[in-house]
Order: structure tokens, then C-alpha cells, then sequence
């Protein structure tokens, strides 16, 4: 990832722990919410291993191929699985998001993943995936405030499968993403 190093490596942390619940998800649950534990968890990670700041590991372009392929049979399988839900619609529009990314990263792309700009000279693909995912962020967070009449006995729940932490878990990484976006 381009920029700062702190700001990077504070990305890379938030992402793998990110994945690293999501992968706790795993163990509880139905079949689907399963299903999109395991879609998140790689997710999570596939951004941790992107985030890592260009000044300490550039990757070669090998490896933004391989990250290009893995998002994009991430999103394939994603939109396969649209039929039962959705959510795994955000899924797919994220895998495609990190595929362009990979592709915005590969040396010689020579401006190819930026060529139509909107006016204010932010790729227009770019501009267009920043509004989706500030919308995500936002709608994600109003669903994690408060509501005036909830405030009866919590049931004992097993803390990997409580779906506040789901949503603040979404909530990070869609975070994640634009922070990632902001810098392609």
C-alpha cells in the first residue's frame, strides 16, 4: 500500500484482527452465517497482506497477480452465493474492489486502472467504490447505536458469535477499505 508507514501497519493490524475473529465465527452458527464468516475472514486477511506499506515489502508483480486472481475467484464465488442472500452482493463488490486495487498496485499499469478520471481528477472507478463503501461505513454504523427501548437482560451468548461484534467487525473493515481506497 502507498503512503504513510505508521498509518499502514495500524491498517494491517486492524485487518488481521479483523480476519482472526472472523475465523473464530467459523465455529458458531448456521451453515450461512458461517459462509460469510469464512468470505469476511479471507477478506480480512487478503487486506492485512495488501496494507503492508510499500516502503517496508514491495511486492512483486507476481504477487499482485496472485492477489488479483484470489479476489477475483473470491468474487465469483460470491456472486454464486447471492442467490441465498444479499450480503454476499457487499462481498463480491469488495473482492472486486481489492481486485482493482491489485491491479492499480502492478508496476507498468502506467495509469491503466486510472485512465477515465471524474473532474476532480480521482479515477472514477475509485471515486465510485469510495461512495459505496462510505455509505456501507455509515448504514453499518447507525445499525451498531443504541436503541431506546433496548435496554433488557443481554442472554449468555458466546462472544464469537455476537452479531454487535459481526457488524463492528464489518464496520472495520469497510473502514479498511476506504483507508485502502483513499491511497490507490
Amino acid at each position: 500500500m502507498h503512503g504513510p508507514v505508521l498509518p499502514g501497519w495500524l491498517l494491517v493490524a486492524l485487518c488481521a484482527a479483523t480476519g482472526s475473529y472472523c475465523l473464530l465465527r467459523l465455529r458458531s452458527g448456521s451453515p450461512p452465517a458461517r459462509t460469510a464468516a469464512g468470505g469476511e475472514a479471507v477478506m480480512g486477511f487478503g487486506m492485512a497482506a495488501m496494507a503492508v506499506p510499500a516502503a517496508f515489502l514491495s511486492p512483486p508483480p507476481w504477487m499482485l497477480t496472485g492477489y488479483a486472481v484470489i479476489f477475483g475467484g473470491a468474487a465469483l464465488r460470491a456472486l454464486w452465493l447471492a442467490r441465498g442472500g444479499a450480503h454476499h452482493l457487499h462481498h463480491a463488490v469488495g473482492s472486486l474492489a481489492m481486485v482493482y486495487m491489485a491491479l492499480a498496485m502492478t508496476p507498468g499499469a502506467g495509469g491503466g486502472a486510472h485512465e477515465v478520471h471524474a473532474a476532480g481528477g480521482v479515477p472514477l472507478l475509485t471515486g465510485v467504490l469510495l461512495l459505496y463503501f462510505a455509505g456501507y461505513v455509515l448504514s453499518t454504523g447507525v445499525r451498531l447505536l443504541p436503541t431506546a427501548g433496548g435496554g433488557g437482560p443481554v442472554a449468555a451468548v458466546s462472544w464469537s458469535a455476537r452479531p454487535e461484534l459481526t457488524l463492528a467487525c464489518r464496520l472495520s473493515m469497510g473502514i479498511a477499505m476506504l483507508a485502502m481506497l483513499v491511497t490507490v
